[in-house]
């Protein structure tokens, strides 16, 4: 499912209604019912083209896990098939009507999700609805996908990009709940049964803990009154979550230091403490960040890339949640140019408080984050990806209906007063995966040092 800044390329159905501006706009009426057993829908009626799309949104993600990686198995199982359908017959049903079914699981939220033409929506609502209360949670089927997503996990150690983030969070939020890792290791997931994958499903996935949204060409009123009969007879309440409290900022700079022997380039992420989803801060912060690194000319990416050669690339990112975040700077470069690579991004980083923001450069950016922001909203599938968003993070149609007054709004001096409130500049947290024969013995400049090799399963 897509957070709120992903940008993504598609072809424009004019789902937002756009003013005289493309960044003046509002979303798209919709209606939020809660039933008598406790679902929430969120219903969003289009008719420019004859397609639907749905998201189902549980409140259960990696922050629940018992064991890591637990969300995202139970997730993937819901579409092995159902007790009413074998997974092979599922997916030839679905195959010859050209729909869409997909399950996946985050830190903070399960979402199984479909897509069709609007002819067939009663139809797919039915093998959903199987789906998401009797999947057949088959131990063939288990087995067969637990063997491959170990295989897959073994996989991803060769790749410094697809773990490094894994990294990066343990050593920020150690002892919270955002330490989780989303995806398990081999020894978490090897320990995972289906009996796990069962009992994680009946505590989680109840109707007080789910959304249904909605949005494509539909009748309201019709599929409201469809939804309550379909789904009447679901009951039962998800138990209380630890209360998440806002994570500790580290109290020293730290260096974790992931050795992968055959590296011919080191990957490496610095931040610390970010902000939450429903920061009232968070569109002005986003705007500053894209000066920083959110945009491919970004000070970042003009300094390590254009002018230095270092990397392809450079970025910075704040990733919110609902309590709290992280705020990282990321890149990769050859081995032997580690440090300047380092180095670099780090004095690039300090012209936030040491040069500041013109107000040229605070313009430009204030027109590229508004002219980007409107193709974020534009078909039924980002729709429904925004509302499964509001769900989970709490906010409502005040982001996009007020996001370009804030952004309007933002001034130099108030984007100084922001950048000492948001952007962390004491004990930085780095990580960097690597060949550590090569690297290790000048990096503890930078802090505490760890070394771990990436092949370690834990």
């Amino acid at each position: 499912m897509n957070k709120i800044y992903k940008l993504i390329s598609c072809i424009s159905l004019v789902c937002v209604s756009l003013s005289s501006s493309a960044a003046d706009f509002s979303l798209p009426d919709y209606e939020k019912v809660t039933l008598q057993n406790g679902l929430t829908l969120y219903l969003m009626e289009q008719h420019e083209v004859p397609l639907v799309d749905l998201v189902v949104t549980v409140k259960a993600g990696a922050i629940d896990d018992n064991k890591a990686g637990l969300a995202k198995l139970t997730a993937a199982n819901l579409i092995l098939g159902t007790q009413q359908l074998p997974r092979a017959e599922l997916e030839a049903k679905l195959d010859f009507i050209g729909a869409q079914l997909n399950a996946d699981a985050e830190l903070e939220y399960s979402s199984l999700s479909a897509s069709m033409a609007s002819k067939d929506l009663s139809q797919v609502l039915k093998w959903v609805k199987d789906s998401l209360l009797t999947p057949a949670f088959d131990s063939q089927e288990f087995a067969g996908h637990k063997q491959r997503y170990l295989a897959n996990l073994q996989q991803k150690t060769e790749s410094p990009k697809a773990v490094i983030r894994d990294y990066f969070n343990t050593q920020l939020f150690k002892g919270h709940p955002y330490a989780s890792e989303i995806d398990g290791s081999r020894a978490s997931v090897a320990d995972i049964t289906l009996a796990d994958v069962t009992a994680f499903h009946q505590r989680r996935y109840t109707p007080d803990n789910t959304a249904l949204i909605v949005a494509g060409d539909f009748d309201t009123k019709q599929l409201k009154s469809e939804l309550n009969k379909l789904f009447a007879d679901w009951q039962g309440n998800a138990p209380a979550r630890a209360q998440l409290v806002t994570p500790a900022s580290p109290k020293q700079a730290q260096v974790l230091l992931v050795d992968k022997p055959d590296a011919v380039e080191s990957t490496f992420m610095i931040g610390g403490p970010g902000m939450a989803m429903s920061n009232p801060d968070y569109v002005a912060v986003n705007v500053i960040n894209t000066i920083l690194g959110g945009r491919f000319t970004s000070w970042l990416n003009d300094e390590l890339r254009v002018n230095s050669g270092l990397t392809y690339g450079a970025r910075s990112r704040f990733e919110s949640h609902q309590q709290g975040g992280s705020f990282y700077i990321s890149t990769f470069t050859k081995t032997d140019t580690t440090k300047q690579a380092i180095d670099l991004a780090l004095q690039t980083y300090q012209k936030l408080w040491q040069q500041g923001i013109d107000q040229s450069t605070l313009e430009s950016a204030k027109a590229y984050v508004k002219g980007q922001f409107p193709p974020n909203y534009e078909t039924s599938a980002q729709l429904a990806a925004l509302m499964s968003d509001m769900f989970v993070y709490g906010f409502d149609e005040g982001f996009i209906n007020g996001f370009s007054k804030r952004v309007n709004a933002l001034t130099v001096e108030k984007s100084q007063t922001l950048i000492e409130r948001y952007f962390p500049n004491h004990n930085l947290q780095f990580v960097v995966v690597g060949r550590a024969e090569s690297i290790r013995d000048w990096m503890k400049e930078y802090g505490q040092l760890e070394l771990v090799n990436i092949q370690d399963s834990e």
